[in-house]
């Protein structure tokens, strides 16, 4: 059993995964600091019948909601209970009116960091934009003001500094994609790499 857990708590926790009780930050590159949130704006483009941007204060007007979960770091640590609240990505569709070709997404984020999702893993009602973690603002490390949250998926699709959603016919491999991370990431396939 992992850590002395339970069978029900390994039962949640996929193959070659350690418990943690923190929240490691990694990332690469700087982190953004925003001191004008006026200069912050969240882009919808690509295969939409028009293009959408949300300021700040539109975005955050949006309705939220509470969503709970796991998450599992490609890094081999997971993190059990996790409550957020957040932006449906329901909500946010709302406004959008896809293309039909549309069957891909990239989330853009800062410093040009980039990751893909099939649009059913961006549908699913358990995918969301994350506003607060355990009660409290996203810290500038997990991401504030804006985080996409696939739980579903290794944590590393969970793009931090989510600036910009685009709409794609083809996937095309983000940031760590390119850099020899695999194209998907289910961890309980532990699709760490590309020759996983």
């Amino acid at each position: 059993m992992l850590n002395g857990g339970n069978k029900e708590t390994n039962d949640r926790v996929p193959p070659g995964q350690t418990l943690t009780e923190g929240f490691p930050v990694l990332h690469y590159g700087s982190v953004p600091y925003y001191h004008d949130m006026s200069k912050w704006d969240l882009k919808i483009f690509g295969l939409v019948e028009e293009e959408l941007t949300f300021t700040f204060d539109e975005f955050m007007a949006l309705p939220r909601r509470e969503f709970k979960n796991d998450i599992h770091c490609v890094t081999t640590w997971s993190k059990l209970d996790n409550v957020w609240e957040g932006v449906s990505v329901a909500t946010l569709m709302e406004k959008v009116k896809l293309k039909p070709e549309a069957k891909y997404v990239m989330f853009h984020a800062e410093h040009g960091w980039t990751t893909n999702l099939p649009i059913e893993d961006f549908l699913l009602d358990t995918t969301f934009l994350g506003i607060k973690h355990n009660g409290e603002p996203l810290t500038p490390e997990h991401g504030y003001p804006v985080r996409t949250v696939v739980p579903h998926l290794y944590f590393w699709k969970s793009a931090k500094w989510l600036r910009g959603i685009e709409f794609m016919e083809k996937d095309k491999p983000g940031f760590w994609e390119r850099n020899g991370y695999h194209m998907y990431g289910d961890p309980w396939k532990e699709q760490r790499y590309d020759f996983d």
